[in-house]
């Protein structure tokens, strides 16, 4: 008969999950796998008469698995048990069981309110307060609510011929919504879950000195920033497509912790570091100038999404993309002999083949602002160029302009197209193409020290150069350089689009009118929809914000005690605003008070209290929304 242990090893080798590429059983997975009462292991088990008879009694008709006994047959030394020696034949480290760390699921982060759902978005009714965390487990309907997809509102599309009211959403708009990014993107799962091509995102800092960019109370600020940061990691990654990446710009103060979050929520991706200079002149230090960030790189295992074309025997050393020899004549290869169209330093495109009767003077020959260049030798004989007309386009991004005495060269090699791990051109500059270039935009801006076009270009670029319809989510929209930098791209003839999301009120300002600027200078057929989460509890936010007198904060206080729309942690009827204690509060302090007992959860409208009456939700919204969820 067959033993139970050959068996189970045989019945778990049937799951990729629990065995390494060499054939090692994973015991730490099995194990804690079998403690959470994975579904899938389970039915595993249930699978083999043998197993089921072993680790499952029947109790009223319902099977009861034993996972105390199935965790003691798997830990015990007889289940595959070590030859002389307890350590392996690999080296690295192990723990107290001899199991590999690297291979166990028991490593990981760790810190306060992990398991939690964090109450609350960025903007100023969510500060200085004490942090709301909703456990997972024990309060799933508060993670619901909070998470159910909301009403949009105000809802405006932009084109070169103004602003359009009254609309509906066209799969072709580009978006931004104003509003709690975490409900935001909880609320684009229900059309775009799994279609999101590249995520960037450039989220608070979260610095260690005052200039905290990250303005939640301070107790708990690490964990804090962490939960924030996972609650949104984890939508994230539910919006990607198959193949899509996420890139994550970051600063030395969380880098180290974010990667091994974001290494245990994306276990089947691989993680780059890239850093990047975006700041080649310092800044004054105590000891370091720092002058460089991060950028981290999420990518599907098995799919390469930067430089992922392989090249051609000939193409291993840089080299021209002209192939002068004694067979490169024009009339060789007709076909070969076109003008490459280059501006501001940058390939934009590639002219027809030229006929026959066609003979430039020169190599480079400028037309308006833009440069042609030809296939022609420094002694103006017409040569060609490698690659036919009809297959250039599939290598443009191998391609790189190089200046030259007398105009520009085109060269193609391994290394353009492959990206390093440390970016140091100037044109990553955070002032000179960040700073200066939003100020030429937006002149009042609110932002000091944007990212560098370019950096985000690059970044993006990396992702999405072949497939010229993908779509980019930026869901810490700030100042608006991730759109910007998608139409930049889209100048290769793509129709990719963009979804910004940003909830302080800057978002219309700046973050809205840069992009509607660039988009009105530059796409001919572009549209830009801006719209809004609709407003809940956020209308009380603003009463009491506009009070000004105990009076007019006591007709808010009632009205807020009528709607039910105060936080289940506290019970009106112990608020007494004609009290002698709170009579003894300041202004300011009473106003906090109100603050900080709205419910969080009810700041916005949910999609199913559309047609509640008491939301005054008006028509026209309800069109947008139900075209935007695809129930209209």
């Amino acid at each position: 008969m067959e033993r139970l242990n050959d068996i189970l090893e045989n019945l778990l080798k049937t799951d990729s999950r629990y065995f390494t590429d060499e054939g090692e059983l994973l015991k730490n997975a099995v194990y804690e796998d079998a403690m959470k009462m994975d579904s899938s292991l389970i039915k595993l088990l249930l699978s083999d008469d043998t197993c089921k008879a072993r680790f499952f009694t029947e109790v009223d008709g319902v099977l009861v698995f034993d996972k105390v006994g199935f965790g003691w047959v798997i830990n015990n030394r007889q289940f595959l048990p070590d030859s002389y020696t307890r350590f392996k034949n690999k080296i690295g480290l192990t723990d107290s069981n001899g199991d590999f760390i690297s291979s166990s699921n028991d490593v990981v982060l760790s810190f306060p309110y992990k398991d939690c759902v964090l109450e609350g978005g960025q903007s100023k009714e969510d500060q200085k307060r004490e942090e709301i965390f909703y456990n997972e487990t024990l309060a799933p309907e508060e993670v619901d609510r909070l998470l159910y997809p909301k009403v949009f509102t105000g809802a405006k599309r932009y084109t070169k011929d103004g602003v359009e009211e009254n609309i509906t959403f066209d799969e072709n708009d580009n978006l931004i919504i104003k509003g709690n990014n975490l409900l935001a993107i909880s609320s684009l799962l229900k059309r775009y879950e799994g279609k999101i091509k590249c995520i960037y995102i450039d989220p608070p800092y979260n610095p260690t000195s005052n200039a905290n960019t990250f303005a939640y109370n301070n107790s708990f600020n690490r964990s804090t920033w962490l939960v924030f940061m996972k609650n949104r990691l984890e939508v994230a990654k539910k919006l990607l497509t198959r193949d899509g990446v996420l890139i994550v710009a970051i600063d030395k103060n969380e880098q180290p912790r974010l990667q091994i979050l974001i290494e245990e929520i994306f276990p089947e991706y691989d993680t780059d570091c890239i850093t990047v200079v975006h700041n080649p002149r310092g800044t004054i230090g105590t000891n370091f100038s720092y002058t460089h960030e991060f950028a981290i790189f999420v990518t599907p295992k098995g799919i390469k999404s930067i430089g992922n074309r392989k090249l051609l025997p000939e193409e291993i050393d840089w080299s021209p993309l002209r192939n002068w020899g004694s067979e490169s004549l024009r009339t060789d290869a007709k076909n070969c002999f076109y003008p490459i169209i280059v501006q501001n330093e940058k390939i934009i495109g590639f002219g027809d083949v030229s006929h026959d009767s066609f003979h430039p003077t020169s190599q480079t020959e400028i037309v308006d602002d833009k440069y042609y260049i030809y296939p022609i030798d420094s002694k103006g004989i017409e040569r060609k160029w490698r690659y036919a007309r009809q297959t250039v386009e599939s290598i443009v991004h191998l391609l790189k302009v190089k200046k030259t005495k007398t105009g520009f060269d085109i060269e193609i090699g391994k290394d353009f197209g492959t990206y390093k791990t440390v970016w140091t051109d100037s044109k990553y500059d955070a002032n000179v193409n960040g700073t200066q270039l939003l100020k030429s935009i937006i002149p009042d801006t609110t932002f000091s020290y944007p990212k560098s076009i370019h950096t985000v270009i690059d970044c993006i670029y990396s992702v999405v150069h072949s497939d010229k319809n993908a779509i980019i989510l930026d869901f810490f929209g700030g100042s608006g350089t991730t759109g910007h930098a998608v139409m930049e791209i889209n100048k290769d003839g793509g129709k990719r689009r963009f979804i910004l999301v940003e909830q302080m009120d800057y978002v219309e300002s700046n973050t809205l009118m840069r992009n509607v600027k660039i988009m009105q200078n530059m796409t001919p057929n572009g549209s830009i929809v801006y719209c809004e989460l609709a407003k809940l509890n956020q209308t009380f936010v603003e009463a009491i914000q506009s009070a000004e007198n105990d009076e007019q904060l006591a007709s808010v206080w009632f009205k807020m005690r009528e709607s039910g729309f105060i936080s289940s942690y506290v019970n009106p009827k112990e608020i007494n605003a004609e009290a002698e204690g709170f009579n003894a509060l300041s202004f300011e302090d009473k106003k906090r008070l109100f603050l900080a007992i709205l419910d969080k959860n009810m700041l916005y409208v949910n999609y199913c209290d559309i047609d509640d009456e008491s939301y005054s939700i008006s028509e026209e919204d309800k069109a947008f929304t139900h075209s935007f969820y695809k129930e209209s």
